[in-house]
């Protein structure tokens, strides 16, 4: 599993821009409280190589995919979430997930570290409310 500042990330796919060439269908890994972006650690060496050599062509605009064969589920199995489930339930599970590490974090009596995981889930419990508020509210906000 990949963290980042108290929460999993999330796998998915992106376009990353290296320099001024756009790289489509990158597996990226996705942190839903501070947005870090990441290129998932099983496909970096390959998207380095794409990027240098695109960008040395000159190319504006290039699909990972189609240079690349990499195995969906090797990748999906880093990740605790991938961008196809429920968000709320996503978000639920990234609750559940902080909750556990706050309750270690105490075990342990590690100030800062529940101090971090206190503000992150503050985030996720916004998050939750406003996908449950879109929910009721039919997807209107």
């Amino acid at each position: 599993m990949s963290f980042c500042c108290g929460a999993s990330m999330i796998g998915t796919k992106g376009t990353l821009k290296h320099y001024r060439t756009r790289i489509h269908n990158v597996p990226i890994l996705f942190c839903p409280v501070c947005h870090r972006v990441e290129v998932h650690y099983l496909v970096e060496n390959e998207y380095e190589i794409l990027a240098d050599y695109a960008h040395g062509d000159g190319a504006s605009e290039v699909d990972f995919q189609d240079y690349v064969d990499e195995s969906e589920k090797d990748l999906h199995e880093n990740s605790v979430n991938n961008e196809e489930e429920d968000p709320l339930v996503m978000v639920q599970n990234q609750i559940d997930m902080g909750l556990d590490l706050l309750t270690f974090a105490k075990k342990i009596g590690d100030e800062e570290w529940e101090r971090q995981l206190k503000r992150r889930l503050g985030v996720l419990s916004q998050r939750r409310h406003k996908l449950r508020l879109k929910r009721t509210t039919g997807g209107a906000l």
